[in-house]
């Protein structure tokens, strides 16, 4: 009984460092990653403002980002990090290898969900005197609004996996619960605990998700 008294104020400690990683680091994905995807969407041949060399550069910095495993990723930027936060421990930290990661991830997500879009409404509003700006604004993000929810909650699933990895060098919440707590202390039932945990969080943001695109795509 003791034992688990305490161990439950840390887990309840860590479970609210990933939470506070996995939502400052989820924002920041959003504010960069949209605007990213749309920039890919409208530089690319054939598209609003197509632009080949920009398109093509921008696509090789997000597959570079992309293709990069995020233990690896955690290492290679640990000096942007430091030099933001002025550590590569803790949570803070850890916010800026998350953004970094899945920021191309939503990228090409948000590429995919408005290249969906049917060119004939795309073509209606410029025949109409819209501005490409306003194509943007007014018909290419609107009727892509149910599959840029899902890209987001994939991109929120995603990052949760990646805090846990950042918690086994250092990143805290539930991945360093779990090592110091369980594996380290050779206590399955602690680690099927966190495991568990995480899957519920997981599963909550995934029918918050999927419940948000449905409504959306009736409106």
């Amino acid at each position: 009984m003791s034992d688990w008294t305490r161990v439950w104020p840390q887990l309840v400690e860590a479970t609210g460092e990933t939470l506070y990683m996995v939502g400052v680091s989820a924002l920041l994905t959003v504010l960069l990653g949209i605007p990213l995807g749309i920039l890919l969407t409208v530089t690319a041949p054939g598209a609003l403002t197509p632009q080949p060399l920009l398109n093509r550069f921008l696509g090789l910095v997000v597959n570079l980002g992309r293709s990069l495993p995020f233990i690896i990723l955690l290492f290679l930027v640990a000096p942007v990090t430091r030099g933001i936060v002025g550590t590569t421990i803790g949570s803070t930290a850890a916010i800026v290898p998350l953004t970094i990661g899945a920021v191309p991830f939503l990228a090409r997500l948000v590429e995919t969900s408005l290249r969906e879009v049917a060119p004939g409404k795309v073509e209606a509003a410029m025949s109409m005197g819209a501005r490409r700006r306003d194509v943007v604004r007014t018909v290419l993000l609107p009727e892509a609004r149910p599959s840029l929810i899902a890209g987001i909650t994939v991109t929120v699933v995603a990052l949760i996996s990646y805090s846990a990895m950042a918690g086994a060098v250092g990143g805290g919440g539930l991945g360093d619960f779990a090592i110091r707590f369980g594996y380290q202390q050779f206590r399955t039932d602690i680690t099927l605990l966190t495991v568990v945990l995480l899957l519920g969080i997981v599963q909550a943001l995934q029918w918050a998700g999927d419940h948000w695109a449905r409504r959306l795509a009736h409106v």
